[in-house]
């Protein structure tokens, strides 16, 4: 049988927004146990009070005061990119469409800054670029089985130090950050140094205020 304590820490490192709310002291730990009694009471196989809960929320704040962002730190070489008009297609996999995609890179200016990422997933593949080429590459595109194409997209890129790569919770920091201010991530293309977030066009200004905020707090 396990303690209070250590039930309401195992409830808690399951509910990542509960935990990042204790860590930032912004939660009533009151209702917090409330709300989490029952469920606790069925861990440990007894009735508890609200009040020891209450300290064992308590306990677990105070370790959770030191956040991901107090050991991931970027450097002064970071930035943020974005680039907006872009749309994406996403199709079946097949044995012509890789084929098919090396004609993509032809057809895009990358020293004008043209945008074209192909992720290759277990079933699927998905292109984005910018607005302009959506007719050409859709017509390219035409023998393949389209699943799903999205207009009104936009980057934003942020250039990774090479000294967080190994650091636990980098995604988990910025993807949070975005969440918080609810904005949709569709879909995450990461190199060595370099992550993005393919984003709705009518949240670029938003993430890029809240990634920018995020750089200053930890740099």
């Amino acid at each position: 049988m396990i303690g209070i304590s250590r039930a309401t820490e195992e409830i808690i490192r399951k509910k990542p927004f509960l935990q990042e709310a204790l860590s930032r002291g912004i939660i009533n730990y009151v209702a917090l146990a409330n709300s989490l009694k029952n469920e606790i009471e069925g861990e440990i196989g007894k009735e508890v009070k609200i009040q020891a809960i209450v300290m064992a929320l308590r306990r677990l704040s105070e370790r959770l005061s030191i956040k991901f962002s107090d050991i991931i730190k970027f450097d002064k070489d970071t930035d943020i990119t974005t680039q907006s008009e872009l749309f994406e297609i996403s199709v079946i996999k097949s044995s012509t469409v890789f084929q098919t995609l090396k004609s993509l890179y032809d057809k895009v200016d990358f020293e004008k800054g043209d945008f074209l990422t192909i992720t290759q997933g277990i079933h699927q593949v998905t292109v984005i670029s910018n607005k302009r080429y959506k007719k050409e590459f859709t017509k390219t595109l035409n023998k393949e089985k389209i699943l799903k194409d999205i207009d009104n997209l936009a980057s934003l890129t942020i250039k990774i130090p090479i000294s967080s790569i190994d650091t636990p919770g980098l995604f988990f920091l910025v993807t949070r950050a975005l969440t918080w201010e609810n904005i949709s991530i569709v879909e995450i293309v990461s190199t060595f140094t370099e992550l993005t977030f393919i984003l709705r066009e009518k949240d670029i200004t938003a993430a890029y205020r809240v990634i920018k905020n995020l750089l200053k707090s930890i740099s």
